[in-house]
């Protein structure tokens, strides 16, 4: 990219990327085949290019620092810059389908960097097909916050299997997530809220936190604001459906 192409995208005042220069479709088709790459196991993934100054080179030192917050769907980024600095110790991505958006979410990230130097150095974004791909990113009980923030409502019913909480899926989010663990949903369409919920209710390892718990958790208050969706939907003055649940053993095999 010529050099007065990429100063235009980048904000004089704020020294980020602007999103006018990134804009893409709202959402992409995860069933789709899509090229890009993919690590053939979590032990394949490269640190180094995600964290340079966490780890400086490919060798992992002793591989015990790890990936604990995944996005999926992480749009333009905004919940992942809040969570860097809320849990400046914990390394964290972005899961993006869309390649426009997942290089603004760089190029943010990277900016952010340098105009804070030793901040922002704990998250980073990747292009990929989380409905497909998440075994190849995390081993099994490595998360402990999975996010999942205004996801495709797929209206249809002929593609609620493109949806990205199912049953089918969420198996594979238990596998991931440690005991503990936490799944955040949140949408501004009730009947894709519920669904939502009724989906994590009906699996057997996962149950609802209480509302003491949701009013101490500060994450939850980041849902609906953190995002560039979020806070359309709050300028708009309209509703959203949440559904934060804890992965759980079930009692069948805690014997």
């Amino acid at each position: 990219m010529p050099e007065t192409e990429v100063k235009a995208t980048i904000s004089k005042s704020t020294g980020l990327p602007r999103k006018r220069f990134y804009r893409a479709r709202a959402h992409s088709n995860p069933l789709s085949d899509s090229h890009f790459p993919v690590p053939i196991s979590p032990s394949q993934f490269d640190y180094s290019l995600h964290y340079p100054q966490i780890f400086p080179s490919s060798d992992q030192a002793d591989g015990s620092r790890k990936i604990q917050f995944a996005d999926i769907g992480c749009g333009f980024g905004g919940l992942l810059i809040s969570l860097s600095t809320l849990f400046p110790e914990t390394l964290m991505i972005g899961m993006e389908l869309r390649d426009k958006v997942t290089e603004y979410v760089k190029e943010r990230i990277l900016s952010l960097r340098v105009a804070n130097p030793g901040q922002y150095q704990n998250v980073s974004v990747v292009r990929t097909n989380s409905m497909k791909y998440i075994p190849n990113y995390f081993e099994k009980a490595q998360l402990t916050k999975m996010f999942f923030l205004f996801p495709d409502p797929h209206f249809k019913e002929k593609n609620h299997r493109r949806r990205v909480i199912s049953p089918f899926l969420l198996d594979e989010y238990a596998y991931v997530l440690k005991a503990g663990g936490i799944i955040y949903t949140i949408t501004d369409v009730e009947e894709l809220g519920d669904w939502m919920k009724s989906c994590l209710e009906n699996h057997p390892m996962f149950e609802a936190l209480t509302e003491k718990e949701l009013e101490a958790d500060p994450v939850v208050k980041l849902l609906s604001s953190a995002t560039e969706e979020g806070q359309k939907v709050a300028r708009n003055g309209g509703q959203t459906f949440q559904a934060v649940f804890r992965r759980i053993v079930p009692s069948d095999q805690t014997s």
